[in-house]
């Protein structure tokens, strides 16, 4: 015998199958067992819509109506009329149904859910309004914040969002992932502006952290990071607990080249911090900003503010992060390897975790392959790996031991390290290892001696020590001497992003240019489009070429790992919202 649970599930079946008839028969049977099931109500007037049978269900809710007094179900005879094109007795009903919230609000629940599932947002905007005018203790701004966005109006709905935030202040990020759907990047944005004046008039009347805290992040989204710097003083001169945010919207900043504003951040941090943690932090993060200018000029002021730091707060494990940094600064930078190895020597004799001595070792080797002493680098990563299996540092160290091999030209042991890590936990890692992998793979066969692969390699490794003309020339040579290898599009690739480092922006446009125009069915065509999408809207001011080449990615490459972005850059070129 069919159990009762098992009409319900053949019913459902039924419909979802669009065998409407059979369905309403199933319901039909499950409504007369139980006639007050909501779900069963509602599955037969939808049935029988389906089918046409409007006049049918007409009646079956008029019948209903005598016997239960719910509302809701003057929505759906309403709708029923809409169906029919009967718009006077749809409005009849539906002004019933908005009624009834007078004689009791707490009938709002149901009509206005019954008007939005059938896209009645008006009416629904109408029951949540007039119940919350009924009784004060009501608070339906989530709702209407949605709704106010489906009906266009704008302004409403971002003061709904602001006074759900205001009663809830736990659910700030969800209500700031609603608006981001309705902001743009453009400070110009109509939007934005109207968004910003609700902010900051709620500030000038009732001040609170919470609009410093929205207008930072509004500030954020329009990469306005200096804006956003002044919300974030004036939250932390109220709340002086920890300076979390503050060096948070630094490194933002940091990550998206504003590495202006998020110098001054930094100093505002050292300047400001209580505690020996943060300062070295911020610290460490002014010192890296002004490294990465490459201005040699300033190379001796750097020397003497890493010495003034640990004459300061001494050469401890506490002081490591400093440590090595300088280390790769005196190597990388200033050209001494040799006091930069003995600093760290040093540094592998104070009282460290295995970790922090990883670390140090990892830098180590770093400068052993800048010497090009490669055996002795491969021994320190070796260790790293055998000391800390399985961590990130040690598939870390790993994937340097590829990198190392393939500098020197042992291909093949840097290819069985990289099959390892193409299952890397961290998806960096695995990335960069499936990347050289490719490399490596496409390249290997073409010439017995493996002479491109070798070259570019050597490129690989100049670039790598901070010898990007020497290793641009020697690119140059790759181009000249093996123009039908398939290494030539990795060789343009690379000497594109060298000549973006050096800021010849030009020249890696004519690079990524003849990638796109030669090797459009290579593994690195989403990359030319994207880097130079970016250089277009960035650096030459070219927007309308930016969109085409972000078009590319979005049309022709949706499985690129640059497909959101690409997306997002499109549409806020476009001057849509952000999401």
């Amino acid at each position: 015998m069919v159990t009762f649970s098992q009409n319900n599930i053949l019913a459902k079946e039924y419909f979802k199958k669009g065998d409407y008839a059979k369905a309403l028969y199933e319901y039909k049977k499950l409504y007369a067992k139980s006639p007050s099931n909501i779900n069963y109500i509602n599955q037969i007037v939808n049935t029988h819509q389906q089918l046409e049978q409007y006049d049918e269900a007409e009646a079956f809710l008029l019948k209903l109506l005598e016997r239960v007094k719910y509302p809701a179900y003057l929505v759906e005879l309403g709708y029923n009329y809409q169906l029919k094109d009967d718009i006077a007795n749809a409005t009849i009903n539906y002004k019933k149904a908005i009624a009834s919230i007078a004689e009791r609000a707490s009938h709002v629940f149901s009509v206005a859910r019954s008007f939005q599932s059938h896209g009645l947002i008006n009416e629904a905007v109408v029951s949540y309004e007039k119940a919350m005018g009924l009784n004060p203790d009501f608070n339906f701004d989530l709702q209407l914040a949605k709704l106010y966005g489906e009906q266009g109006n704008i302004e409403k709905m971002f003061s709904s969002y602001i006074q759900f935030a205001e009663s809830n202040s736990s659910s700030i990020n969800n209500v700031k992932r609603a608006i981001s759907d309705f902001i743009s990047e453009n400070s110009d944005n109509e939007n934005n502006i109207t968004f910003r004046k609700l902010l900051l008039k709620k500030n000038q009347i009732e001040p609170n952290v919470l609009w410093n805290e929205m207008l930072s992040w509004l500030f954020i989204q329009q990469k306005d990071f200096k804006k956003a710097f002044i919300q974030e003083r004036a939250i932390f001169n109220r709340k002086p607990d920890n300076l979390g945010r503050i060096r948070e919207l630094a490194l933002i900043a940091s990550n998206e080249n504003e590495n202006e504003v998020s110098e001054e951040i930094f100093t505002y941090i050292i300047e400001t911090a209580q505690d020996k943690g943060t300062i070295l932090d911020a610290h460490y993060n002014v010192l890296r900003l002004e490294t990465a200018k490459n201005d040699k000029e300033r190379y001796g002021t750097i020397k003497n503010k890493y010495l003034e730091l640990f004459k300061d707060y001494g050469k401890f494990s506490q002081t490591l992060k400093l440590q090595i940094a300088y280390a790769h600064f005196l190597a990388f930078y200033v050209n001494d390897s040799k006091g930069a190895t003995a600093f760290l020597e040093n540094a592998l004799k104070l009282p460290l975790s295995r970790v922090q001595k990883a670390e140090v070792k990892l830098e180590l080797g770093d400068i052993l392959v800048l010497q090009e002493k490669f055996n002795k680098a491969l021994i320190y990563y070796t260790q790293i790996q055998r000391n800390l299996k399985n961590s990130t540092i040690s598939q870390e160290a790993r994937y340097k031991v590829a990198k190392t091999s393939y500098y020197k030209g042992d291909f093949k042991w840097a290819e069985s390290q990289l099959k390892i890590l193409k299952s890397s936990t961290s998806q960096l890692i695995a990335n960069d290892a499936l990347d050289l992998k490719l490399l490596i793979s496409d390249n290997k066969y073409e010439d017995s001696v493996q002479t491109a692969l070798k070259l570019y390699a050597k490129a690989d490794l100049l670039a790598f020590q901070n010898r990007n003309d020497e290793a641009i020339d020697l690119l140059n040579k790759i181009l000249d001497a093996h123009k039908t290898e398939p290494i030539i599009a990795q060789a343009l690739y690379k000497q594109a992003q060298l000549f973006e480092i050096k800021r010849q922006y030009e020249k890696a446009e004519t690079n990524y240019n003849l990638i796109i125009a030669n090797y459009r069915e290579g593994i690195l065509i989403d990359d030319a489009y994207y880097r130079l999408a970016r250089i277009y809207e960035k650096q030459l001011n070219l927007p309308d070429k930016a969109k085409t080449l972000y078009e590319q990615i979005i049309f022709s490459h949706a499985d690129s790992i640059y497909f959101v972005d690409a997306r997002k850059r499109y549409r806020a070129l476009r001057g849509d919202v952000i999401n």
